[in-house]
């Protein structure tokens, strides 16, 4: 079997496990989500060794550059001999984690959660009007 010479994005994308599915590649390839050598791309686009791929996943933006071509899925550690990830990249997905890493919990940033049905009874009975002062159908 001769090696390939080109391969298209979105399969290339699938077998070097980017993406769970060929489905979800051409998705995020059609939002604009997922560029080679600088220029938007297309799932249809020819892809060879040494092309720089940028793509989104998630909140993070990777920076790989592709070393070899697969037709199939393989297992992880095959997966990831097709491509290299850049130093810029890999910099800064480790500055990101750490920030995700330091930042407060989000329920931290609240005095209180949810009020108990003794709280809301406290703040029935002593604070504003009840229900049925707020809103009448009474012509009164």
């Amino acid at each position: 079997m001769t090696p390939l010479d080109t391969l298209r994005l979105d399969k290339w994308l699938w077998s070097a496990r980017f993406f769970k599915t060929r489905s979800l590649a051409v998705e995020e390839i059609g939002k604009g989500r997922v560029q080679v050598n600088g220029a938007a791309a297309k799932p249809s686009r020819e892809l060879r060794p040494g092309d720089t791929v940028v793509l989104r996943q998630g909140p993070q933006q990777r920076t790989v550059v592709v070393r070899g071509l697969s037709a199939q899925r393989g297992p992880a550690p095959v997966a990831q001999k097709l491509y290299e990830e850049t130093p810029e990249s890999l910099a800064a997905r480790a500055a990101f984690a750490e920030s995700q890493r330091l930042a407060p919990e989000p329920g931290a940033s609240r005095d209180q959660g949810r009020p108990t049905k003794r709280d809301r009874r406290a703040m029935d009975a002593g604070g504003s009007a009840g229900w049925g002062d707020r809103w009448s159908a009474s012509v009164d």
